[in-house]
């Protein structure tokens, strides 16, 4: 007995071996397959642009030129001397302003309302999330239309209501706040379906006791609902100053007035950043340049960001 158990036992841890020494093999063949694709790829589209282009802002980098001399920090002082930077960094923080408040008030209005349409909710929900989910070429070629002053719906509807018609993206006062209007119908959804998510959270027993206390509708959103929505507004400021700073896509497609129109027109009204720095960087073939115009719109996007957290991180208890 004592030798057959001696041999079952031995057999056994034979066989739990084979088994860690296969989970060992299988976890190599995983890292090999899995892990290792992904941290090449990561370092090869993530990490190296970010170094190259750090470096190359410090550089006289030129596409398709391989020597690219040293040359501090003359790209930067070229940037800040730059007379159409200063207004692409004047124009990016007008649309910033023009875009963000009036987007978190207009999905605040817009969630509460839907949150109390009933039964309606989803269909709502659905058509004001629509423009999200819809290309942003395709729906600005569509309002670049809706503002064409002759032919253009909102002319018509001026001239129908006796109201003087307007020039819109062609006047240099009007065209990036017609922009702003276009980007604000277009992101107003998705900052809607988060606060209707944060509206979720809020416990309804605040407000049935607030009901027991006599509080009116209007003292019952000012002390429950806002406070406790302070982190979807932290998420809500964060994210949408962040984005409205790198507007791209909508000034690109409405600014260049047809053919090969440069964007950012009339005259440097629509010009911000993330354009401008595309221009320099692509159509000047300035990399070095146009690398310095984006660390320096990330340092402001940055500041920017510790700066609101700083301010909007206050903790709310009841």
């Amino acid at each position: 007995m004592g030798i057959s158990a001696s041999v079952k036992a031995l057999g056994l841890r034979e066989a739990l071996e084979t088994r860690f020494s296969r989970q060992k093999v299988q976890q190599r063949i995983f890292i090999l397959t899995i892990l290792i694709p992904l941290v090449i790829s990561f370092a090869l589209f993530w990490v190296y642009p970010v170094v190259r282009g750090f470096w190359g802002s410090f550089t006289q980098w030129r596409a398709f030129d391989p020597n690219a001399p040293f040359v501090g920090m003359q790209q930067y002082v070229k940037a800040l001397n730059d007379p159409i930077f200063r207004i692409s960094l004047r124009n990016t923080f007008y649309y910033t302003v023009l875009t963000i408040p009036a987007n978190v008030i207009l999905a605040l209005l817009l969630a509460l309302a839907i949150e109390a349409s009933g039964r309606a909710r989803t269909a709502f929900r659905t058509i004001y999330f629509l423009p999200v989910v819809t290309s942003t070429i395709a729906t600005a070629l569509v309002w670049k239309w809706l503002y064409q002053p002759s032919l253009g719906l909102f002319n018509q509807l001026l001239t129908l209501a006796g109201l003087p018609t307007q020039r819109w993206l062609l006047s240099p006062q009007l065209a990036l706040p017609s922009i702003a209007i276009y980007s604000i119908w277009k992101n107003v959804g998705f900052t809607m379906v988060i606060f209707m998510a944060g509206l979720t959270t809020i416990p309804q027993s605040f407000y049935d006791a607030a009901k027991v206390d006599g509080a009116n509708r209007w003292q019952t959103f000012w002390h429950i609902t806002i406070p406790l929505l302070q982190p979807t507004f932290v998420f809500v400021l964060v994210t949408g100053v962040i984005g409205a700073l790198q507007v791209f896509g909508p000034i690109y497609v409405m600014s260049a007035a047809a053919g090969d129109a440069l964007p950012g027109g009339p005259n440097n009204s629509t010009m911000v950043v993330a354009v401008y720095q595309w221009l320099m960087a692509f159509r000047e073939l300035e990399l070095g340049y146009g690398s310095a115009m984006g660390l320096i719109l990330f340092l402001i996007i940055l500041a920017l960001t510790l700066l609101q957290l700083r301010i909007l991180q206050t903790r709310w208890e009841y």
